[in-house]
């Protein structure tokens, strides 16, 4: 029997840089959601335990496979787990800021979870996920969170709290681009130590007591928005493009990068609205990556 399961994109809807670690990483806070498209992952339980990938961005991934080391870890973890051979459709952009390699590896502990019912309460899946990446833990749980640490702290919102479903638009370039080019270009900007003005740890309450509406969401992300984005935008401006082009979209609320980009997203009014926008961007942008979407 199969187990299949959904490595749904994450987008970060707002993403403050708080400072660089002496580690050489960084603090963030960022209020994360999920869409509802992504990769997917099959476990087929038995001797064989390769990974194999297809799909549109198959050929893209670039050096080892983060299945394989979680394949490897859960082998050393729990000897007598029921593993297998995993198969990964690669349906998102990578290196797209959506946390695709940490969803597909999230993806891959729930498929072993669901395979493994008998150990599941004695393992400790999310200290797991944290070992194979700071997005692998968000990716785990799936659902609106706020990730403090290096991302590696999370607190979901509390159910009372419902940020979706919205409207939503991704637009990748279709062009790479690394989350440590990112960060190195942003360090090296005059500006970086003005990010860390007090206050830019506030504002954003995991148990909901300062997240009301939609209305309050956009201007919360308004106010935020991701620090990230103009040193993404120095190195691959058609970043700054891609964004303008969902703002002037009919019924877009908001547009914005998602994590260390290249990925934007546009929140829309509804779903009419948004489904209308990716056509008309597809048709434009025949080179660019353009998927309506929700985002819950």
């Amino acid at each position: 029997m199969p187990f299949r399961e959904l490595a749904r994109a994450k987008v970060n809807l707002t993403l403050t840089v708080l400072g660089r670690r002496c580690d050489g990483y960084h603090d963030i806070l960022s209020l994360v959601t999920f869409a509802d498209v992504g990769d997917r992952v099959t476990l087929l339980p038995g001797p064989d335990r390769q990974v194999t990938v297809c799909g549109s961005f198959a050929s893209a991934i670039e050096g080892p496979n983060l299945l394989d080391r979680a394949l490897d870890l859960l082998r050393r973890l729990q000897p007598d787990l029921r593993l297998g051979r995993v198969e990964l459709e690669k349906a998102l952009p990578v290196a797209a800021g959506l946390g695709g390699g940490s969803a597909d590896a999230a993806a891959l502990l729930r498929a072993v979870r669901r395979a493994n019912p008998a150990h599941a309460a004695a393992i400790d899946w999310r200290g797991l996920a944290a070992r194979l990446g700071a997005d692998v833990p968000v990716c785990l749980a799936g659902e609106p969170a706020v990730m403090t640490g290096v991302g590696d702290h999370v607190e979901p919102l509390a159910r009372s709290v419902a940020l979706g479903p919205l409207a939503c638009v991704l637009v990748n370039p279709s062009v790479p681009l690394s989350t440590a080019r990112v960060f190195a270009a942003f360090d090296a900007r005059a500006d970086v130590a003005r990010q860390r003005h007090e206050g830019r740890g506030e504002g954003i309450d995991a148990q909901g007591s300062r997240i009301f509406d939609v209305e309050w969401l956009l201007t919360h992300m308004r106010d935020r928005g991701n620090d990230l984005e103009p040193a993404a935008i120095s190195l691959l401006p058609v970043i700054a493009e891609i964004k303008a082009a969902l703002a002037a979209a009919p019924g877009c609320r908001i547009a914005a990068m998602s994590g260390s980009g290249p990925t934007c997203f546009g929140i829309f009014t509804n779903e009419e609205a948004a489904q209308g926008a990716s056509r008309a961007l597809a048709r434009a942008h025949p080179a660019w990556w353009v998927q309506s979407t929700r985002l819950d």
